[in-house]
């Protein structure tokens, strides 16, 4: 049988480039001057410390926490509790304006910081001279599907390539045999379906590969012998070598079957969680009687693991607690405080064990939804969207923690004080793994597409000096 013809090697670290991706990326030759000119960020973006983070855990909170009963005390929703907001209310997402709403939890200080985390998240409490809480956070939408969107790809429509695909293609994975992009499904795909996690216009080889808590991939469980397998994939690469050869989307097709080759080998291996020690699985939560609670451990110790193995983004979404995820437009006390259960000490096990491996620098961890709660009620008991300021952590990778950066007025609101918006977390999150977000491009449709668009500035506050 004749040999694949050997591709150009890619110098940012991804898969082999194609011959037509070859020629349009070095323009007759003299473009290759201009390309390692302008990919040498991915490789070393003026990093502000000497080693950049390499892998990044993303714990997204589908459906969006509540600030100001999570990281954003405000005494003044205590005072006026009951009464009617003494302030101008932007059209909210249900036009269902109550009157104001206290937080059902008290805010204590933790750590030496002596930064307040309310009784919803007494665990991450514990860890939060770790944390860098942002508390002035904005969105540009205030409806699910386009806010996922515009926090997973930098845009709130749909068919823009996922934060993890960039990652993916930028930087690649550090193991051949795993995929550089998993999203680990609890049991909730937010709205806005797998196109939340999907490539875009990048090659298709960068979208996630979605696996369940067990570790198992639906449909990978080989149907033939090893041997037999092999002989299929090199039947199909040699037929692929015909007039659609120079095609992406061949190119694509054939890189993810021999993914998913490699990847049964080395999954299962990485998914055997009961391999750990007792005292690691009960500091994720194992031995917990709350169902949610063990399994989101799961989830973290396989993130763990997985990074650990060489993945570079791995993202985990939550249970389905049959509350309707983060999103309590009633019922707040009831839904959010099931949805703490089940993710705070799973949560903080992961952010100990990453210290106590050695892998607290190597690896960033952010937690966050796609936007916060408004401080009145909707209705009497539930609190509707808000996008105008929120909360979120970053933590490892570089950041400086026990700090507060921002600010929301004194309803919790409007972010006043350092308002940043997704763009600029996005930024940030390249730049501690060592890249330039203005750098990181992909020429499409004429034009040098990136995450953060024309958009993007660091927040500079967390980052460790």
């Amino acid at each position: 049988m004749k040999p694949r013809p050997r591709r150009p090697k890619n110098l940012a670290g991804g898969p082999p480039l194609t011959r037509r991706e070859a020629l349009l990326r070095t323009g007759m030759g003299f473009g290759a001057l201009a390309f390692l000119g302008m990919n040498a960020p991915l490789r070393a973006a003026q990093p502000f410390r000497r080693k950049p983070a390499k892998h990044v855990i993303f714990l997204y909170m589908d459906g969006g926490v509540s600030q100001v009963d999570s990281f954003d005390p405000k005494p003044r929703l205590a005072r006026e509790n009951g009464k009617p907001i003494q302030m101008e209310v932007p059209a909210t997402q249900f036009e269902n304006v109550g009157n104001v709403l206290q937080s059902p939890w008290e805010f204590r200080p933790g750590g030496e910081s002596g930064i307040p985390v309310s009784d919803l998240f007494p665990a991450m409490r514990e860890c939060v001279d770790d944390l860098a809480i942002i508390r002035s956070m904005t969105s540009r939408f205030s409806e699910h599907t386009f806010a996922n969107y515009f926090l997973h790809t930098g845009s709130g429509f749909q068919g823009r390539p996922s934060m993890g695909a960039w990652w993916a293609y930028g930087l690649g994975t550090e193991n051949r045999d795993l995929p550089g992009y998993v999203v680990l499904d609890g049991g909730l795909i937010p709205p806005g379906g797998l196109d939340c996690f999907g490539a875009g216009f990048l090659p298709a080889q960068h979208q996630a590969t979605v696996l369940r808590p067990s570790g198992e991939i639906p449909n990978l469980r080989p149907a033939d012998a090893p041997e037999v397998q092999r002989r299929k994939l090199d039947l199909i690469a040699h037929l692929d070598q015909g007039p659609l050869a120079e095609s992406p989307q061949v190119e694509a097709a054939i890189a993810n079957q021999e993914q998913a080759f490699r990847m049964q080998a080395a999954l299962p291996q990485v998914a055997k969680l009961d391999d750990e020690p007792e005292s690691i699985r009960k500091l994720y939560a194992f031995d917990s009687d709350f169902g949610p609670e063990a399994s989101y451990g799961r989830q973290c110790l396989l993130a763990r693991r997985l990074v650990e193995s060489g993945v570079r983004f791995v993202q985990l979404t939550c249970y389905d607690l049959g509350r309707d995820r983060w999103d309590q437009h009633n019922g707040l006390r009831e839904g959010h405080q099931r949805n703490a259960q089940a993710v705070d000490r799973p949560i903080a096990g992961l952010l100990r064990d990453l210290k106590q491996r050695g892998l607290w620098d190597d690896v960033l961890v952010v937690f966050t939804g796609e936007f916060g709660r408004t401080p009145m009620a909707q209705g009497t008991d539930g609190r509707d969207h808000n996008p105008h300021g929120f909360s979120l952590w970053l933590a490892g990778g570089g950041v400086q923690g026990g700090t507060v950066v921002g600010a929301t007025d004194d309803y919790g609101y409007y972010a006043v004080e350092d308002p940043y918006e997704i763009h600029d977390l996005h930024a940030t999150m390249l730049h501690l793994m060592g890249v330039d977000h203005k750098q990181l491009n992909y020429r499409f449709d004429s034009r040098d597409m990136r995450l953060t668009d024309v958009h993007g500035k660091l927040i500079e506050p967390v980052l460790r000096s």
